[in-house]
């Protein structure tokens, strides 16, 4: 999984996790200044190092992003606060920048301080683990994640104006996620020249159709960040046909890992896709197509193989968009459940046997028009109720 021109990272364990042999410390940087901009939880409840690194987006400068698992520094008052500055300043001294040009994420429990004396025995080891290599790529894939069972990372290289340019990203993500944003931790690099108003564009638009458009659990992070450098080392600067290239460039990335983060859900056996086409406009067909995604009654019956139709229409129906029941209809694997307003003779033992294949496609169509969205989610099982049952104890 190759890193953009100039980009390095690395990822070690210093001991924030309770098996101090995990990795939980990780760092992306770049050799030389770059653009930064970000997309952050809306929540009104934020980790210390969001309004840390709000404060420092779109800078031309940003030479870092540091990211500590296990412990998110949230709801931790004025020392949070103190610990992220902290933080930034100790990698900043050893990058040879000033603490601003270095962001920060935290992921992990809420409400407990960070334990700094081990993590200042870990600054130094993780500053010097930075190789531009796969192998420091995927360590701080891994020092990223909590309950993740996988690095998630993806990267894509396009060719602008003749030039090679790369994007490159990695997340971490398995609960605590619905789409208001970004619901998890991103870090996505480039090569490619940027101001920091295109930056903040191109990255903002990319990441509704992607993070913005996942859900777990409905339950929107105190940490949510996705964050976004530029270095310019390729020497490409995006003009009109280009800036239309590198856009879906970074959509495809950004897709690639919001998919990760469903596919590995925490206790989930199933990955749903839903569909909501023929509406009057898309934000009806979002609305309708996360009703679908954030209920639990359409959830356990997808984990029960169960081709429950009953339950999706009406998530739908409680959307708060208008329309008539004969206006709607319903695939589940492409198998036709529902038909303007009524049901079909479909074979129930033959959509179950669809759906135990782990993958779900729900396809609600609608006779209003041309506008359509998707959103992808997961099921909910007694797997799920477990791990966060015992998450703090």
């Amino acid at each position: 999984m190759a890193l953009p021109t100039g980009f390095l990272a690395g990822g070690v364990a210093c001991g924030i996790k309770s098996d101090p042999t995990t990795p939980d410390l990780a760092l992306f940087a770049s050799d030389r200044p770059a653009t930064s901009a970000g997309v952050f939880t809306t929540n009104r409840v934020v980790g210390a190092p969001v309004k840390v690194s709000r404060e420092r987006i779109g800078r031309t400068g940003a030479r870092a992003v540091l990211i500590n698992s296990g412990n998110s520094n949230a709801c931790t008052g004025e020392r949070g606060i103190k610990d992220a500055l902290w933080m930034t300043a100790e990698v900043a001294a050893r990058l040879g920048c000033v603490p601003q040009d270095v962001l920060i994420c935290s992921t992990g429990v809420i409400g407990r301080f960070l334990p700094t004396d081990r993590i200042a025995t870990g600054i130094g080891p993780v500053v010097d683990s930075l190789v531009a290599t796969e192998v420091g790529f995927l360590a701080a894939a891994r020092a990223m994640m909590t309950t993740d069972t996988v690095p998630k990372q993806a990267s894509q290289t396009v060719s602008l104006g003749g030039r090679p340019v790369t994007i490159a990203g990695a997340c971490k993500g398995a609960a605590m996620i619905a789409p208001n944003m970004a619901t998890m931790l991103g870090v996505l690099m480039t090569d490619v020249r940027l101001a920091p108003r295109d930056a903040q564009s191109l990255l903002a638009a990319a990441v509704e159709d992607t993070f913005n458009s996942i859900s777990v659990d409905q339950h929107q992070s105190t940490s949510d960040t996705v964050l976004l450098l530029a270095n310019g080392a390729s020497g490409v600067e995006l003009t009109g046909e280009s800036r239309e290239t590198f856009q879906g460039a970074l959509t495809d990335v950004c897709r690639e890992l919001a998919t990760h983060i469903i596919r590995d859900a925490e206790g989930a056996s199933h990955f749903v896709t839903i569909d909501v086409v023929g509406c009057r406009d898309r934000c009806e067909a979002r609305r309708m197509a996360r009703s679908v995604a954030d209920s639990p009654l359409v959830k356990t019956a997808i984990a029960g193989n169960d081709p429950n139709w009953g339950r999706i229409v009406s998530a739908a129906g409680y959307a708060g968009v208008p329309f008539e029941e004969r206006e709607c209809s319903l695939s589940i694997n492409d198998i036709e459940v529902y038909r303007s307003g009524a049901p079909t003779d479909f074979q129930e033992n033959a959509v179950s046997a669809a759906m135990r294949t782990g993958e779900v496609r729900l396809t609600l169509t609608f006779t209003h028009g041309s506008a359509a969205a998707r959103f992808w989610t997961c099921d909910l099982t007694a797997e799920y109720v477990r791990l966060n049952a015992d998450y703090t104890t």
